[in-house]
């Protein structure tokens, strides 16, 4: 066998039908849409319609809650912190913040930052400068001789519960 001589299997691909070129291709006139109705014509609207039985997509329990407001974090553990530290891709003697989280691999995603959450044990001591943080993870870095430090809206939250 050569490279030049492979082919897609009969029937593997349809070619398009021109539709509407005529009565003598066969599909000329209504180029194959029946005669009149709502179908015939263009602008279409039925999907989901089960002609007058309520549709499937309004038979079905609606569930949950989006909340328009919620805040979107990248979560990130301090078990996982300190394995990266371990490794030496976290340097744990400077701050740890979101840059140095997503340049050492540790974090993806999230659009309005990092949240530090509890799993796993710190034994490094290290300056967090992060979005947001768990009541746990604060105790367990403060218990390791580090700091939680958060930035933007999540300080001003602290600062009005504390009140």
């Amino acid at each position: 066998m050569k490279l030049n001589d492979i082919r897609d299997n009969c029937g593997a691909r349809m070619t398009r039908m021109r539709v509407g070129r005529g009565i003598g291709s066969g599909k000329g006139k209504t180029a194959a849409r029946g005669q009149k109705g709502q179908k015939s014509r263009s602008g279409v609207a039925i999907k989901g319609f089960e002609g007058g039985q309520m549709p499937l997509h309004m038979r079905l329990p609606k569930r949950g809650f989006n909340n328009p407001f919620g805040k979107d974090y990248a979560e990130v553990n301090l078990g996982m912190v300190q394995k990266f530290i371990d490794a030496k891709k976290l340097d744990g003697k400077k701050a740890i913040d979101e840059a140095a989280l997503r340049a050492a691999g540790l974090v993806r995603g999230g659009k309005d930052g990092v949240r530090l959450l509890g799993k796993g044990e710190i034994k490094a001591k290290a300056k967090f400068v992060v979005a947001g943080a768990s009541k746990g993870a604060v105790a367990a870095v403060e218990k390791a001789g580090g700091s939680v430090e958060l930035i933007g809206g999540a300080k001003e939250k602290a600062a009005e519960k504390a009140e």
